[in-house]
């Protein structure tokens, strides 16, 4: 059980791959394959990327500690879909010319968001490791917490480019949401509901 457990975000992050592979296995890939292999790898990054943000609120407010040494392997993951996101955008959408590209991230705002949010990701994923940890000591969490930025700045790429505004703001709020719960302890969950539930109480004993 051990072991399938610390397995688990290696599946969470593996099944879209499988996804994608099965679509081009089911000719499923749409009349426009590098568009819809460049969105699908952008939204599997973002949505690896609120799932890493989302294991320290689960350890504090509900007790799972296990998903803590989920975080790692969850926000690499992330960044891997997110290399293949800008890798489909620059190679097969444009052909990997320079020129294209730059006159792309310079005119259109959310390229320039996702360049930036893939930019901010790519020292975490570098210093990931126990070894960097110790190199920079208490400079390692403050470097990243630039985890907070580049989702937001990847939600701002994904609203921007998105037609349908509504899965950009669901992940907008969700990541608010997030940031939010890593700041109350588990103990003021509990002194909150312990209140209510006294309060409860009294109010029934006055009723009765």
């Amino acid at each position: 059980m051990a072991t399938f457990i610390r397995f688990i975000p290696h599946l969470i992050g593996l099944l879209p791959l499988a996804l994608l592979i099965g679509d081009a296995l089911g000719n499923r890939l749409t009349a426009n394959p590098i568009q819809y292999l460049t969105q699908r790898t952008g939204w599997f990054a973002l949505a690896l990327l609120l799932a890493t943000l989302a294991c320290t609120p689960l350890n504090r407010w509900l007790g799972w500690k296990i998903v803590m040494r989920w975080r790692k392997p969850l926000g690499l993951y992330s960044f891997g879909y997110a290399g293949l996101h800008l890798a489909i955008f620059a190679m097969l959408d444009y052909g990997f010319d320079v020129t294209l590209i730059a006159q792309a991230i310079l005119e259109k705002r959310y390229i320039i968001a996702g360049f930036l949010a893939f930019l901010l990701l790519v020292p975490l994923a570098i210093t990931s490791t126990t070894g960097w940890q110790r190199r920079l000591k208490h400079w390692w969490r403050r470097l990243h917490r630039l985890v907070y930025v580049a989702a937001a700045l990847a939600v701002a790429h994904y609203l921007w480019l998105s037609k349908d505004p509504r899965p950009a703001l669901v992940a907008g709020g969700l990541l608010a949401i997030l940031l939010l719960a890593r700041f109350p302890a588990r103990q003021s969950w509990q002194r909150m509901v312990k209140w209510r539930y006294e309060r409860t109480e009294r109010q029934t004993g006055t009723r009765r």
